[in-house]
């Protein structure tokens, strides 16, 4: 089952829109409006969490996937990987322009956020998201390359493995001593198939995946057993008709485990931040080391941690939680997005294949001082990022570090990869303390 067998037909459309239940039909809420919650932030956040396309002068967010132009616009000062492509083969824009998939996705709002933003201080930006499942393929000419720049060469008739066996995984130690790893975490994601992604997705299509999400999430049971919060002003789950409190959300945050609106013009063009918050929650189970975020970049972003460097129990968790969730899935007729060649899919590009990334937060303040600490990393398979995140700088010495790769190598090998060399930098820094 899937969506490479339709028929593109050549037609400029935006995502049909879905009339809102009446509910939700008020000038102070999506899709009509915008929540009080939204209507405090600044006007450029507000312009990409209603109900049209991102389109802010201030942030030169200005390109129309409804309205795309006659020719490219000008990328000479664009450094993200669709760019480069689109700069190195400029007749795909006029040749895909003009496609669109079966459930309403062209090109403009595949291409929209690579267009609005340039490129970013930290990281080189993938600047493609996809709309649908269909968009991977329908838009192939583009993606392929796409995909193979930010993935290592991935080739487009490539296979990727799936493996989410734990008894496949290394059982190296990584820190035996206790002293240098403080919590560890695997985290990937999951699409339903028949559902437009994020950036495209109506109003009420958002509720449907929150609704068969949430119903397989609070099937769970064990350790996975908990409840779904949705986030506070949201009104689309009857069980919480305002969302979660405001308490609860100070608590999640605070803790790094809840999402906030989309404060990144990279996410706001993409379409991601639409009716904001309706049909967005937190699930967690009641020893609160499994999480799973709903709809929010991607329809499923599932995370399960803990403090110290046990990352076997913490991938069997998160095993077991796509499993079950699989199971609810299939009695209702619906499955995850994969394909041989893809893997899961997701929304960015840059997290198909296994969508996972195993990372833990490990103090190495010696090791790390060395000028080729990240090139050594990236010989290893590994990413270091600050502590806060992506945009963050390293405190005392400690490091976010992960796997770099997500797509060409199963789960399993993945986490592998992370296993021994976490291990190894743990033994290179001891190495460097004795040596003081």
């Amino acid at each position: 089952m899937g969506c490479s067998d339709s028929k593109p037909q050549v037609e400029e459309t935006t995502a049909p829109k879905v009339e809102a239940p009446k509910e939700a039909a008020d000038s102070n809420y999506p899709p009509n409006g915008l929540p009080e919650s939204i209507q405090k932030l600044p006007e450029w956040i507000r312009l990409g969490c209603g109900d049209d396309e991102y389109i802010c002068e201030e942030k030169g967010a200005l390109f129309k996937p409804s309205d795309m132009p006659e020719e490219c616009p000008d990328l000479s000062a664009h450094n993200n990987f669709f760019s480069e492509v689109m700069k190195a083969n400029p007749e795909l824009y006029g040749k895909l322009k003009g496609l669109t998939t079966s459930q309403g996705v062209n090109l403009g709002h595949c291409i929209k956020t690579g267009i609005d933003n340039p490129g970013h201080p930290m990281i080189k930006t993938v600047g493609m998201v996809a709309g649908d499942e269909e968009s991977y393929t329908l838009f192939a000419e583009l993606f392929d390359p796409v995909i193979s720049g930010r993935h290592n060469g991935f080739a487009p008739d490539a296979t990727h493995p799936t493996d989410m066996n734990p008894e496949n995984l290394s059982t190296t130690k990584i820190d035996p001593t206790g002293k240098y790893v403080l919590t560890t975490r695997c985290r990937t994601g999951r699409s339903i198939r028949g559902f437009r992604l994020p950036p495209c997705c109506s109003f009420e299509e958002r509720r449907d995946i929150e609704r068969v999400i949430v119903k397989g999430l609070l099937s769970l049971e064990g350790g996975l057993k908990g409840d779904y919060f949705p986030l506070h002003g949201s009104r689309s789950y009857e069980a919480k008709p305002t969302g979660m409190t405001e308490e609860k959300e100070e608590a999640l945050r605070n803790n790094g485990n809840l999402f906030q609106e989309p404060d990144s013009t990279l996410l706001l063009s993409s379409g991601c931040g639409r009716h904001w918050p309706d049909a967005r929650g937190i699930f967690h189970n009641e020893a609160e080391n499994f999480f799973v975020w709903v709809n929010e970049e991607d329809q499923m972003r599932i995370v399960s941690m803990q403090k110290g460097d046990d990352v076997a129990a913490i991938f069997r968790r998160f095993a077991d939680a796509t499993e079950g969730i699989k199971k609810v899935l299939e009695a209702e007729g619906r499955e995850f997005m994969h394909s041989d060649h893809l893997g899961w899919i997701l929304t960015c590009p840059s997290n198909l294949g296994t969508g996972l990334r195993a990372g833990c937060m490990v103090k190495v303040p010696l090791f790390s001082a060395r000028e080729d600490f990240k090139a050594v990393l990236g010989k290893m398979g590994l990413q270091a990022r600050g502590s806060a995140g992506v945009d963050s700088q390293a405190t005392g010495g400690t490091f976010d570090i992960s796997n770099a790769d997500r797509l060409g190598k199963s789960e399993t090998q993945l986490v592998n990869i992370f296993i021994e060399g976490v291990a190894q930098i743990i033994r290179w820094e001891q190495e460097r303390f004795k040596k003081r």
